[in-house]
């Protein structure tokens, strides 16, 4: 039997609105669907009738299925002969393991596809009015994770270096170890006043962000019960957001009417 195709698809940041035109497509041919935790239901009708849905979320804490498992999944349906789409929050290249998926695909033999996202940093960031680059204050973005625990020895991600390269960074799954961040950051030469910003559930409903800076953020969030998803945005550029912030502001002039 010839291998039907796999779409890695990036389903954007929660917004429905924000899939891609092609993406709508392919979720319109699939016979099946294997999708994650922050996929908005709204996208999984798109499909056709009949079309099989599978859900394969993870949440952070929670007991979820095992990446191996999905490759194989996803390379199981595949040697079917079926048509797949592997639906996935944000950008499937982006901190979305995509790559894991592509490569068992690849080392399988099943042709695939990847299908561009909205990754959360640029969402986020726009619904918050946050420029990630401006002329006069900022020509680099850096994204990185903050998933990992910062204190470790061996850590990957090396905060103070970051610290020094006048960027705006966007830390992806970092509420949890926001603290630790902000001390590494400091210790290599970030200034506390610097602004930052946390974007929890940005383009949805419970879109909602937190404005202090850097020697701040930490406790602002915590206090205000922050959870995942959220997106850490920490530069000069995060000041804009107390003038440019549409959505919210949006929001709160439709609910006045």
């Amino acid at each position: 039997m010839t291998p039907g195709t796999v779409y890695l698809v990036g389903a954007g940041p929660g917004d429905p609105e924000l899939i891609t035109v092609k993406a709508r497509r392919v979720l319109g041919e699939a016979d099946v669907v294997v999708y994650d935790h922050l996929v908005d239901a709204d996208l999984l009708e798109l499909t056709r009738p009949g079309c099989e849905r599978i859900f394969a979320g993870k949440k952070g804490g929670q007991p979820c299925r095992p990446q191996s498992e999905i490759d194989g999944t996803l390379v199981r349906l595949a040697l079917d002969g079926k048509t797949v789409v592997r639906l996935k929050g944000g950008d499937p290249f982006v901190f979305g393991r995509g790559g894991e998926e592509a490569s068992a695909l690849e080392a399988a033999g099943v042709p695939f596809e990847i299908v561009p996202g909205v990754t959360s940093a640029l969402a986020a960031a726009a619904y918050a009015g946050i420029p990630l680059t401006h002329r006069l204050h900022s020509s680099a973005i850096i994204l990185l994770t903050g998933h990992e625990d910062p204190s470790k020895e061996d850590a990957t991600v090396r905060w103070e270096d970051y610290a020094r390269l006048k960027a705006t960074l966007c830390i992806y799954m970092g509420v949890k170890n926001l603290a630790t961040i902000a001390r590494r950051l400091e210790a290599g030469g970030l200034a506390p006043s610097t602004p930052a910003a946390v974007v929890q559930s940005a383009t949805t409903d419970e879109h909602r962000r937190i404005l202090g800076t850097l020697g701040t953020i930490a406790a602002l969030a915590a206090r205000a019960q922050v959870e995942a998803p959220a997106m850490v945005i920490i530069g000069e550029v995060a000041a804009f957001s107390d003038r440019l912030a549409w959505f919210e502001s949006s929001r709160q002039l439709a609910a006045a009417r």
